[in-house]
């Protein structure tokens, strides 16, 4: 199914035979529910004068919240659009925990295998994307389920994009032709510079080496005459709109009401929206060892990153490469082919700490970026699935707009407790698997087998 001119695709799409790279399934989890019994109810039957429904299940990176998606679509009659800045691309499959083939032939995802790696993706482009993937869901008599963990998608996705004006064919081409040599040449410090002078002095915060925003900073000056931050943008208004309300009521309104008063107002869907997560250390604990399972066997992260670097790309270059996992993937093998396919067991481990170590903060920056959300429920992810689906099919269906999430299903928002807080602090990775040096041996075998310079393409 196609969405229309201009917009990728309804449903998934799978590298051609001609890249060079076959997509892998990601870990599978094996569990049981029992599934409740519900009258069937999909968007289409919602009165006209309700809002269209849409679910939003978010967490941060290891809180399982691919793996209830997938669930709460099969009981929703549902399709899920993947909020994942990594997912849309082709080949990174293990390092963005892309759910398997199987899964995707059972439930319908969208925005998952759209684009080639060499290529950027901008949240502009998923709002688009997303929008009509919602409006193609709804329009079919299904439920949109979107999930991921990229907190700016999400945000412009919910609320809306700021009104920058699009760049012409021509202003385009003359942004690519002034930056194209300071890109080639890697002058990355005098092209901010140029787009500082241009009129953006914020260009000067952008993560070093995104060229992207850089091209995209300057479009705008040329096209408006002013910066990107001289543009509204549509949750600013929002957050505004409820710290007013909050302000101005005289009843005992709590801010959940006001929320969901201005969300009613505002709003162009109902958006039902959820964040899994679980305790700090617990959390911590899943992703260490999930960077483990990416990392073993001959066909994980380094097999991907092998491949990205084999495409001609470099590490930090665009949005793929900066993705964490396979930054830090890429660097180690160039490392390893720089010393002819050889690597220690000190240099394995090191890469895989800063791999665990990044995704940890990563983890950490969502969890600071969601609890300023106000629209979001927050959920326990250590519950018994069946628990936090019953809930939010409840959620779903519920037509007052009360439902409370339950105490025994509530996840607080903050560190709760001295124990927590010491525990945290003491935290230090157990791996599973790579604990000896023996242990990374087939790895090391791997990297001698495949970078060694007769192997590297």
């Amino acid at each position: 199914m196609i969405i229309g001119s201009g917009v990728r695709t309804c449903f998934p799409r799978f590298p051609s035979s001609s890249e060079k790279h076959v997509l892998r399934s990601a870990v599978k989890f094996t569990f049981t529910i029992q599934r409740p019994r519900r009258p069937f109810t999909t968007a289409c039957s919602v009165s006209a004068t309700k809002k269209e429904k849409v679910i939003v299940v978010s967490g941060p990176t290891g809180a399982g919240k691919s793996r209830l998606a997938l669930e709460l679509a099969k009981l929703l009659n549902g399709e899920i659009i993947s909020a994942d800045s990594v997912q849309v691309y082709r080949g990174l499959d293990i390092g963005s925990a892309k759910p398997s083939p199987a899964d995707r032939k059972e439930v319908p995802h969208h925005l998952v295998d759209i684009l080639h790696p060499s290529e950027d993706y901008s949240v502009g482009q998923f709002f688009e994307d997303a929008r009509q993937a919602t409006r193609c869901i709804l329009d079919s008599g299904r439920v949109p389920i979107v999930t991921g963990g990229t907190g700016l998608y999400l945000r412009w996705l919910i609320y809306g994009k700021p009104d920058v004006p699009k760049a012409s064919k021509e202003i385009a081409s003359e942004v690519y032709s002034e930056l194209a040599d300071l890109q080639r040449n890697e002058h990355w410090d005098a092209a901010v510079q140029l787009v500082v002078k241009a009129g953006d002095p914020k260009a000067q915060l952008l993560a070093a080496n995104d060229w992207y925003r850089l091209r995209r900073s300057l479009e705008i000056i040329k096209s408006s005459g002013s910066p990107p931050s001289a543009f509204e943008v549509p949750y600013d208004s929002f957050r505004k709109e409820c710290d007013s309300s909050v302000v101005d009521t005289h009843d005992i309104s709590s801010p959940t009401d006001v929320v969901e008063e201005v969300k009613s107002k505002e709003l162009d869907y109902d958006f039902i929206c959820f964040f899994l997560s679980s305790q700090r250390v617990d959390l911590y604990r899943a992703i260490d060892w999930r960077c483990e399972d990416m990392v073993s066997g001959s066909d994980g992260i380094l097999s991907e990153a092998r491949w990205l670097l084999d495409e001609g790309l470099l590490p930090n270059s665009n949005s793929a490469t900066r993705a964490i996992g396979y930054r830090q993937a890429m660097e180690y093998l160039l490392t390893c082919r720089k010393q002819g396919g050889n690597s220690s067991p000190r240099e394995f481990y090191n890469f895989l700490t800063e791999f665990q170590k990044a995704s940890r903060n990563f983890a950490k920056r969502q969890l600071t970026w969601f609890r300023n959300e106000q629209i979001y429920q927050w959920l326990d992810a250590s519950k018994p699935l069946e628990t936090v689906l019953n809930f939010i099919c409840d959620a779903y269906h519920d037509k007052g707009g009360n439902l409370v999430v339950p105490e025994s299903l509530r996840m607080k928002k903050e560190i709760s407790s001295r124990r927590e807080e010491s525990e945290l602090k003491s935290y230090r990775t157990e791996n599973r698997h790579f604990i000896r040096r023996e242990d990374c041996s087939d790895i090391l075998e791997w990297i001698q087998r495949t970078q060694g310079g007769n192997n590297v393409s």
